[in-house]
C-alpha cells in the first residue's frame, strides 16, 4: 500500500483557523490524473497542490479541487513553498515551481518571515453589468470587469460583505467570450477595516461554493484597482465568514507579488 507524505497548512494566515486551508503532498513523480483528482477529493479542502523534484531549488506543482484541476493557485503554491521552506529544510534563496498553464511561478522568503510569490497578472477589460449577474449575486454591482474571472465592484465593504448569492445560478455565468471560466466571481470594494480593499470569491464553477483567501483571484484585483484607483500597492483582506485572510499585493508591469504568511496545522501520511 503506497504511503505519501501529507501537510495541510493554511495559507494566508498567522494561526490556525485563519486564511484558506491547503493540502501539499510532495511526490517522486505524479500519480494517474484520476488518483491526483481522487486524492484531491478525498482531502476536501479547497486545494491540493502535488510537488515533484525537477532540478536544484526547482519543483514540477499541480493543483487540484476537489472536482477539477485548476491552471492557477495562489494559496496552495505559498501552502508548498511554506512546506519546503519549514518542513523540508530547503534553504535556498528562491523556489522556482514550474507548472503546466502559468508557466515559472518563484517564491522567496523575506526577511520578516512573510513569503513573497511573483505570479502572472493578464489583462482586465471593464464589461456591462447585466441583470442577470446582478440577481444571481443577490445585488448589483456599480461595475464589473472581465479577465482571469468575472469582478464585481460595490459601493462598500459591508455590501460584499452582506452577499448571499444564488450559487447555483452563478455557476453558468460569467465573463462573455471564449476562454473565459464561468462561475468564478470576485466580488469587492475599496476600503474596508484598515486596508484597501475588501473582496469575497465565490467559484461553484471550480466546485467550491466559497472560497477563503484566493491569491489568484488577486492577481486580477490588483490590476483592476490599479486602473480604477491607480494603487499598485494593496493592503487586502478576504472576508470569507468565519476565517478569511489579508494578502499584501504589488503590482509590477504583467506580474504581481503577493505576500502573506502560512502555517502548518496536520502533518501525516496519505495511505492509497
Amino acid at each position: 500500500m503506497p504511503d505519501l507524505p501529507f501537510y495541510q497548512i493554511d495559507a494566508f494566515a498567522t494561526k490556525a483557523f485563519e486564511g484558506n486551508q491547503a493540502c501539499v503532498m510532495p511526490l517522486d513523480e505524479f500519480l494517474p490524473d484520476a488518483e491526483l483528482l481522487a486524492i484531491a477529493a478525498e482531502n476536501n479542502v479547497a486545494e491540493t497542490a502535488y510537488i515533484v523534484p525537477a532540478g536544484e531549488g526547482v519543483w514540477k506543482l499541480r493543483w487540484f479541487t476537489p472536482a477539477v484541476e485548476v491552471p492557477l493557485c495562489g494559496h496552495a503554491t505559498l501552502a508548498s513553498a511554506h512546506v519546503l521552506y519549514n518542513e523540508l529544510g530547503f534553504s535556498g534563496e528562491v523556489i522556482g515551481f514550474d507548472t503546466v498553464k502559468s508557466g515559472r511561478l518563484t517564491v522567496r522568503r523575506l526577511e520578516d518571515g512573510r513569503l513573497e510569490m511573483d505570479f502572472p497578472c493578464g489583462p482586465v477589460t471593464e464589461i456591462p453589468v447585466t441583470d442577470e449577474v446582478s440577481e444571481a449575486l443577490g445585488a448589483r454591482p456599480v461595475q464589473a470587469w472581465g479577465g482571469m474571472f468575472y469582478a464585481a465592484r460595490f459601493e462598500t465593504a459591508d455590501k460584499v460583505k452582506a452577499l448571499k448569492p444564488d450559487l447555483k445560478a452563478l455557476k453558468d455565468l460569467g465573463v462573455p467570450g471564449e476562454g473565459w471560466d464561468r462561475g468564478n466571481f470576485g466580488c469587492f470594494a475599496a476600503g474596508g477595516d484598515g486596508v484597501d480593499v475588501t473582496s469575497r470569491f465565490f467559484a461553484p464553477g471550480s466546485g467550491i461554493d466559497e472560497d477563503p483567501a484566493t491569491g489568484s483571484w488577486h492577481t486580477m484585483l490588483a490590476r483592476v484597482m490599479s486602473q480604477r484607483f491607480g494603487k499598485t500597492f494593496l493592503r487586502c483582506f478576504q472576508a470569507y465568514p468565519g476565517r478569511g485572510g489579508f494578502i499584501d499585493t504589488r503590482l509590477e508591469g504583467d506580474r504581481v507579488k503577493l505576500i502573506g504568511r502560512a502555517v502548518t496545522v496536520i502533518e501525516g501520511r496519505f495511505r492509497l
